[in-house]
Formats: structure tokens, C-alpha cells, sequence
């Protein structure tokens, strides 16, 4: 069994990344999720937030791990929340947050906005980042049931819905995330055939 550390605390997260991977690399790889506190995530970019939770896993388990950065851009708040997404209000909570981002565009015409990921890929010999991003709009109320974050108000360039109206294998396959992942898999994979 190939196994890759994923360092994050967020179960919707560890989720949507498992059915990717796994539809990327196969059956055969194990994802489990990382222990301990998080660390600091003071980077100025997703890439360096990715670096940091990948490095620190790979420091307390001593294995392959992956890491992702994600947040949205709107193009009116000249890229905020980014990088602060999961911090935008002051209970950093996904309710909480997807209100705040709603009231502060109210009455704005300007609603295009993209979600961004970067992925790490951390190993005891390389280090390994990429970056993928899914443009949009923002619609003025949330719509759907599925996903998370900032998923019910996002709606996608070309599809009529938010991201929160497609299902798991819908956005595993859509999404900044799958598409960053998609990214990162030859990585993994060229990991796994040099250690067997």
C-alpha cells in the first residue's frame, strides 16, 4: 500500500482530496490525515501556506505528504479574502465567512471571482508545488447543499449551478483542487516507482 500523508484537519478537505487522488493514482494509495497541532500559516501566497503544513507533516511522520492552500479571489476586493479565506470573519467559520463575503459585495457589479489551490508534495528528497485555479462569479445567495466554504455562492465559468449543486464526483473532477491535484499526481506517481 502506497501511503501519503494529507496535512489537514478539515474532514470535507481530506475528503474531496481522496476521491481524486484516488481516481488519479489508482486504488493502491492510502491517504491518511495528519496528527498533531497545525502549524503557523504565515506565508504571503497558497504556495508557501502548502509548503509549510507539507513540511511539518513530513516532520512528524517521516512520510510522503501532501499539502493544499486554497482560498477565493474577488476580483472587486482586489483578490481578498485569499489567502485568509478559512480567517475572513472574525468566527472563521464557513457561515460566518460566506455572510461576510456576501455583505461586502452587495450592490457590486463586478462578481468575478476564482477559486485557488496549491498543492506540496513533500518527500525526504524533493519538494514539490503547483498551483491551479477555477474562475467564476458570485452569486448574491447560496444555492446547494454539497461542498463547502465558499462552494454555495461560487458559481463556475460555463455551469448553470454553484459548487455546491454538483455532487463529490462532480467537483473532484472540476474543481481548483482536482485540477491542482491533477498537477501533483505525476509527482507522486514518480515518487512510488523510484521506491518500489
Amino acid at each position: 500500500m502506497k501511503t501519503v500523508v494529507v496535512a489537514t484537519h478539515n474532514a470535507h478537505k481530506l475528503a474531496e482530496i481522496a476521491v481524486t487522488m484516488k481516481a488519479l493514482l489508482g486504488p493502491g494509495i492510502e491517504l491518511v490525515q495528519t496528527e498533531g497541532k497545525a502549524p503557523i500559516e504565515d506565508g504571503a501566497t497558497f504556495e508557501e501556506n502548502a509548503l509549510i503544513k507539507a513540511r511539518a507533516a513530513f516532520r512528524n511522520s517521516g512520510r510522503p505528504s501532501l499539502a493544499d492552500d486554497s482560498g477565493i479571489c474577488v476580483d472587486a476586493l482586489d483578490g481578498a479574502p485569499g489567502i485568509l479565506s478559512s480567517r475572513f470573519s472574525e468566527e472563521g467559520t464557513d457561515a460566518a465567512n460566506l455572510a461576510l463575503l456576501l455583505q461586502k459585495m452587495k450592490g457590486v457589479k463586478d462578481r468575478s471571482a476564482k477559486f485557488v489551490c496549491a498543492v506540496a508534495f513533500v518527500t525526504k528528497d524533493a519538494e514539490r508545488v503547483v498551483r491551479a485555479e477555477w474562475p467564476g462569479v458570485l452569486r448574491a445567495a447560496a444555492k446547494g447543499t454539497n461542498g463547502f466554504g465558499y462552494d454555495p455562492i461560487f458559481a463556475p465559468n460555463g455551469l448553470t449551478g454553484t459548487a455546491a449543486q454538483l455532487s463529490a464526483l462532480e467537483k473532484a473532477a472540476l474543481s481548483h483542487r482536482a485540477r491542482a491535484l491533477g498537477l501533483i499526481a505525476p509527482a507522486l506517481n514518480r515518487y512510488f516507482q523510484s521506491a518500489s
